[in-house]
């Protein structure tokens, strides 16, 4: 792909619903674009901007059918090579990934082999997976190359992937994290946090609710059990009837009782947050309604196993400081960016790399008009992590909710962003409401970016420690020889 082609390029994919990145670092600095920039010149100092590749991959009909309107000269087979070199690149990162992790594996297991016949043997396979992972990292390299760019990136550079920082290892070795002890008593992907890890989990929860409670959220205490009718209601399909066997998404309470409603343990707070406002109609004045409830979250997560579900990172169940907002039809997309805005000082708070995502289309699932997602960078897993997102519903689940409020006298009609069709009707004077919905703090995901990131080695590569954001200290009850505050 030649460097040429980037402006054409990234014109014709500017206006389409490509993930829009905004990255913060350690220092607080920020970026967000909505176009491409001009291609930079050689002698420019930032990192090279990134396409979403993905989006274009999976619409590539559609993306060289936008090209082709817009008249941009794009070669033939230009964006059909960009799903070639994606397609290998996804390929060689997946490999290189389990290369680099077996070869941290042998290290430690030379660490405890006291035969010196046996050492040997692993120190040449250690070479040979050195010599692989070398390969890899060049060939990666060279695809990463064909690839085109748009968004340039600002603030600390994340740190460099390695095995050495995978927070199972590092939890096991502080003896903070006990997944055996987990399995033994309930199954794969329940866990236990001991020691430092679960005053990590208070601190994390109280510090991100401080600063909520600063923005004019009210704190609830959710019920973790509801009707299933409700969970449907709010947009979660308690089970997936159109998979094949169906599967259950959320754990079902059995009742003796049959003409009991069925009940479920909630996927996240936002479904009894959602529920509390049911069957209601508030004046306008009283709105918006901003609430941050805290409760146990229940994902049933039926699928295989991998690398993007080992550990703390995709587990059934955890402890979620949820953001939820009831508003008028004409405050939704003002009250979106508030969300974004608290969840932003949360986590700049926390000093690791993390980037904003403005979801495309397909991205959105059925109730969600527009979403957030907000990424940190976890270096264990040597990729990005989801650790948030923010939704604004519109009045999707206000309308099975049946969440309404009676307009001011003099309110003007206003036509909420979904939905058009009715522009030409007069509005009802007690129109059903928007809802909103976001994560202050998923407490599982922020355990793993804040030890992948904070793992402290001494000079000859031992763990001896973890260093945690200073804002968290005001939060942090007793002492630990573990912890260092930075």
């Amino acid at each position: 792909m030649s460097s040429s082609l980037l402006p054409s390029l990234s014109h014709c994919c500017q206006r389409q619903r490509f993930n829009v990145v905004l990255q913060h670092g350690s220092k607080g600095s920020r970026f967000l674009s909505l176009k491409a920039p001009e291609v930079l010149s050689a002698t420019t100092i930032l990192p090279k901007p990134r396409l979403d590749y993905r989006a274009i991959s999976e619409s590539i009909v559609y993306k060289s059918h936008n090209a082709f309107n817009r008249k941009a000269p794009l070669p033939i087979g230009a964006l059909q090579s960009i799903v070639r070199h994606y397609d290998e690149q996804k390929r060689l990162s997946s490999e290189l990934g389990l290369k680099r992790y077996a070869r941290s594996n042998l290290g430690e297991k030379m660490r405890q082999i006291k035969d010196p016949i046996e050492k040997q043997v692993v120190l040449k396979e250690a070479k040979l997976l050195k010599v692989e992972v070398t390969d890899l990292e060049q060939k990666l390299v060279t695809v990463q190359r064909k690839l085109p760019v748009v968004l340039s990136t600002h603030g600390s550079d994340p740190i460099a992937a390695s095995g050495n920082r995978d927070h199972m290892d590092i939890g096991r070795a502080l003896g903070i994290l006990d997944f055996e002890a987990g399995a033994t008593v309930t199954g794969s992907s329940w866990y236990y946090l001991l020691g430092e890890a679960a005053l990590l989990e208070m601190a994390l929860t109280n510090y991100a609710l401080s600063i909520a409670l600063k923005h004019g959220f009210r704190f609830v205490m959710t019920p973790d059990v509801v009707r299933a009718d409700i969970a449907l209601r709010c947009g979660f399909q308690p089970r997936d009837q159109n998979a094949d066997p169906p599967v259950s998404q959320m754990y079902h309470i059995a009742s003796s009782n049959p003409s009991h409603p069925e009940l479920v343990l909630s996927g996240t707070a936002e479904i009894p947050l959602g529920g509390m406002f049911a069957n209601q109609i508030f004046t306008e004045q009283a709105l918006p309604l901003k609430v941050v409830g805290l409760g146990r979250s229940f994902r049933a997560e039926a699928g295989a196993r991998g690398a993007d579900t080992r550990g703390l990172y995709r587990v059934h169940q955890f402890s979620k400081l949820e953001l939820f907002v009831v508003c008028s039809e004409d405050a939704s997309e003002q009250m979106m960016e508030v969300l974004r805005n608290v969840q932003t000082e949360i986590f700049e708070g926390l000093n690791f790399p993390f980037r904003v995502l403005d979801m495309p289309t397909e991205e959105l699932g059925a109730t969600a008009y527009r979403k957030y997602d907000m990424e940190a960078w976890m270096p264990g897993r040597g990729s990005w992590g989801e650790i948030s997102s923010t939704s604004n519903c519109t009045d999707y689940q206000a309308r099975r909710l049946h969440i309404r409020y009676r307009r001011s006298s003099g309110t003007h009609s206003h036509t909420p962003p979904a939905s058009s069709s009715a522009s030409t009707q007069s509005a009802p004077a007690i129109p059903f409401a928007h809802t909103l919905n976001g994560t202050a703090a998923a407490i599982p995901r922020l355990v793993v970016a804040l030890i992948e990131n904070g793992a402290r080695f001494d000079e000859e590569g031992t763990l001896v420690g973890l260093d945690l954001p200073s804002t968290l200290k005001p939060f942090w009850h007793g002492t630990s020889s573990i912890i260092r505050w930075t």
